[in-house]
């Protein structure tokens, strides 16, 4: 697989993200559904978002893992959140080491939502590919 980042800009680098990625000759693509903070049991978290952000990334690495992918190969993920302020403000600096430490570049989308499921205040949907 080859994976080609396109970056007309350097700023969007200290965020986290990149403003696209071509692949080529690659073997699969994996799209995951939304991976929020649903507790092994299925019940929804009541946690505040940077507990559940962070719960919902370890659910979302567990079904990445457990596809048999791996999460540096993400090349797109949207986030969805009640609140793009308190993502901003209170999760996104764990969100950029999250990225760093899986060695993630990819394209983002964030997006501020009336409401998610149940309790819930953040969501992760990705694709992935090998």
């Amino acid at each position: 697989m080859k994976k080609k980042v396109i970056n007309p800009w350097t700023w969007q680098e200290e965020r986290g993200y990149v403003q696209a990625v071509e692949v080529k000759n690659f073997e699969a693509i994996l799209y995951c559904a939304g991976q929020a903070a649903v507790l092994p049991d299925g019940a929804s978290s009541e946690k505040d978002m940077k507990t559940q952000m962070l719960q919902a990334l370890g659910n979302l690495e567990e079904v990445i893992s457990q596809a048999g992918y791996a999460c540096k190969n993400i090349v797109r993920l949207n986030v969805f959140t009640t609140s793009s302020k308190e993502f901003v403000e209170n999760c996104f600096d764990l969100y950029k080491q999250w990225v760093r430490k899986h060695s993630v570049t990819t394209a983002v989308t964030l997006v501020e939502v009336n409401g998610l499921y149940e309790t819930l205040s953040i969501e992760f949907e990705a694709t992935v590919v090998k």
